[in-house]
């Protein structure tokens, strides 16, 4: 026999409180960002990661942001999700674009 997987119930949210698919709006000292937590299966093909510079293959779980103004939707840019996070952490010179 095997073992039963634990059910979550219909009000728990995933870890994190991300719902893939679903924007938000962060607030932060480097503006007003929209994120989209993107499950990986929904990527098509593999993007670079700005924070890091490394690649985000294809099934990998990620995020998508972008700037909260009007044409922002055209900065998108695909973060790993601990280099999203962590961002702000990194010293002058440290983000690559």
């Amino acid at each position: 026999m095997s073992p039963r997987r634990q059910r979550r119930k219909p009000d728990d949210k995933p870890l994190g409180g991300w719902v893939p698919g679903v924007d938000r709006v962060e607030e932060a000292p480097d503006g007003e960002w929209v994120v989209r937590a993107l499950s990986g299966s929904a990527a098509g093909r593999p993007y670079r990661c700005p924070g890091c510079d490394q690649e985000i293959r294809t099934a990998e779980p990620h995020v998508v942001t972008w700037p909260n103004w009007p044409g922002g939707e055209d900065e998108r840019r695909h973060w790993h999700t601990a280099c999203w996070r962590h961002r702000l952490n990194r010293g002058p010179g440290r983000t690559r674009y």
